[in-house]
C-alpha cells in the first residue's frame, strides 16, 4: 500500500511500507535532467548532482562518507534526460539519520570554487572515460540524430568546453529554477511506519521556491544519421525509431513487442544476429519513455567489413516481424518474464523506491501489482501490431561510432 502526501508548499512524499524487509531506501527525486537544460548550460544537471556530494554547511565531503559507511548505508545520485535523484538505502534502524543527511546536503551544500574546480576534473575524466567506450557514446550520438538540437538531443554529461564555465551563481541559480518543491518528490520504501511522512514533512515541507513558468517544447522526431570515426575496433551502430511518451496507454503494448524484438537472449534480434549469423557479440533493443516522446533503440558492434551484412539482417528481422508479428509462444513468454521482472523487483526496497518516485514525479499515480498484471495480460496480437506501425511507420535515425583510417 501506498501512502500520498502532499506538503504545504507543494512538494509530494510517497511512502510503500514492506515489513519484511530490515532496510529503508529513501530517495530525493528532482523533475529536472538535461532536456531542461539549453546549449550554454549543458551539463549543469549532472554536474550539480556531483557537487551535492561535496560538502554543506557542517559537514565535509568526508564527513559525509563516513557518516554513512559507520551505518552501513549506501548513498549515491544520478541524472538523466529529465530527473535527477540522490538516495540512500540504510538499516531501518538508520533512517532518521539518513534522512537528516540528504536533507543537509540537498539545501546546505556550499559550492566553493576550490570544491567545484576539483570535482570539474572529476566530471572531465568521466566525459573523457565515455568518449573511449563507443558502444556508450553512439547512444548519445543517436539522439542528436533523432533530435538534433532540441534539449534531448543533448549528452546529459554535458562538454568540457561548458562545465569550464559553471560557477556556483550559476548552480544557485539553477537550482532556484528547477528545485521547486513542486517539482520534487520524496520517495520512502522498507520497513518504516506512515508516521515518518511527517518527519520528511519537517525537513522539506516548508521551503519556497518560485515556480517556473516555462514549458516544455515537444521534440519532432528527425531520422537523420550521424557518424564518427574512432580508434576501435568494431563498427558501433544504433538505429532508433519513434516511440512512445510514458503516459501513452499503448505503452505495454510496447514494452512486450520491444521484449520480443531484442530485449533477451531469446529475442529475434538475438537469435538472427548472433546466434544465427555470428556477427555480433552484442546486440539488443530497449525503449527509452520521454514525457511526450520515445525512443525505441537498436544497438549492436560489428567488425567494419560486417557492417553492410549487419545493418542488412537488422533491416530483414524487423520487416519479418512487422509482417508475420509475434507468436502466441512469445507473446506469452514476453509477458511471463515482464510479470517475473516485476515480481521480483519488489524484493529490493530501492527498486520499490524507484518506482514510486518516478510514477509520481512523472505521471502522478501509481497501479497495484494486480493492476499492473491485469495491464500486461491484456495485451493482445491487435494491440501489438498496432504499436509496430506506430514505431516502423517511417525511416530509423542513424548514429554509426566507426574505425578510422577504414
Amino acid at each position: 500500500m501506498i501512502e500520498k502526501h502532499t506538503c504545504k508548499n507543494g512538494l509530494r512524499v510517497v511512502l510503500e511500507k514492506v515489513p519484511a524487509v530490515r532496510s529503508v531506501t529513501i530517495g530525493i527525486w528532482i523533475l529536472t535532467g538535461s532536456r531542461h537544460e539549453h546549449a550554454e548550460i549543458n551539463g549543469i544537471s549532472h554536474f550539480l548532482e556531483h557537487m551535492f556530494f561535496k560538502g554543506t554547511k557542517t559537514r565535509t565531503a568526508q564527513d559525509i562518507a563516513e557518516e554513512f559507511d559507520a551505518i552501513g548505508g549506501q548513498v549515491n545520485a544520478f541524472t538523466s534526460k529529465e530527473y535527477t535523484c540522490l538516495y540512500a538505502k540504510v538499516v531501518d534502524t538508520y533512517k532518521y539519520k539518513a534522512l537528516d543527511i540528504l536533507a543537509d546536503m540537498y539545501f546546505h551544500s556550499q559550492f566553493q570554487e576550490e570544491e567545484m574546480e576539483k570535482e570539474k576534473k572529476v566530471v572531465y575524466e568521466e566525459i573523457k572515460m565515455y568518449e573511449d567506450t563507443p558502444d556508450d557514446l553512439v547512444h548519445d550520438l543517436l539522439a542528436q540524430a533523432a533530435y538534433g538540437s532540441h534539449p534531448l538531443g543533448l549528452p546529459i554529461l554535458g562538454t568540457e568546453e561548458k562545465l569550464a564555465t559553471f560557477t556556483s551563481k550559476m548552480l544557485e541559480d539553477y537550482i532556484h529554477l528547477r528545485y521547486t518543491p513542486d517539482n520534487v518528490v520524496i520517495s520512502v520504501a522498507g520497513n518504516v511506519d506512515t508516521s515518518f511522512i511527517q518527519t520528511v514533512e519537517t525537513y522539506f515541507g516548508s521551503y519556497t521556491f518560485t515556480k517556473s513558468s516555462k514549458t516544455l517544447a515537444k521534440p519532432t522526431f528527425l531520422g537523420e544519421k550521424m557518424e564518427r570515426y574512432k580508434d576501435t575496433e568494431q563498427v558501433h551502430l544504433c538505429l532508433g525509431y519513434n516511440g512512445l511518451a510514458v503516459h501513452e496507454a499503448a505503452i505495454y503494448s510496447l514494452i512486450i513487442m520491444n521484449n520480443v524484438l531484442g530485449g533477451s537472449m531469446s529475442s529475434r534480434l538475438f537469435q538472427d544476429v548472433r546466434e544465427k549469423k555470428g556477427l555480433a557479440y552484442s546486440v539488443f533493443s530497449y525503449h527509452s519513455s520521454f514525457m511526450d516522446s520515445g525512443l525505441l533503440t537498436i544497438y549492436a558492434g560489428t567488425a567494419k567489413n560486417q557492417s553492410e551484412q549487419l545493418l542488412h539482417v537488422i533491416q530483414e528481422t524487423i520487416d519479418k516481424f512487422i509482417t508475420k508479428g509475434l507468436s502466441d509462444k512469445e507473446l506469452q513468454s514476453s509477458k511471463e518474464q515482464l510479470k517475473g521482472s516485476l515480481l521480483l523487483s519488489l524484493e529490493s526496497t530501492t527498486s520499490r523506491m524507484s518506482r514510486n518516485g518516478k510514477n509520481e514525479l512523472i505521471l502522478k499515480e501509481h497501479y497495484t501489482l494486480d493492476e499492473l498484471v491485469e495491464m500486461i495480460d491484456d495485451v493482445n496480437h491487435t494491440e501489438i501490431q498496432q504499436v509496430m506501425d506506430i514505431v516502423f511507420q517511417q525511416p530509423p535515425s542513424i548514429a554509426l561510432i566507426s574505425p578510422k583510417g577504414n
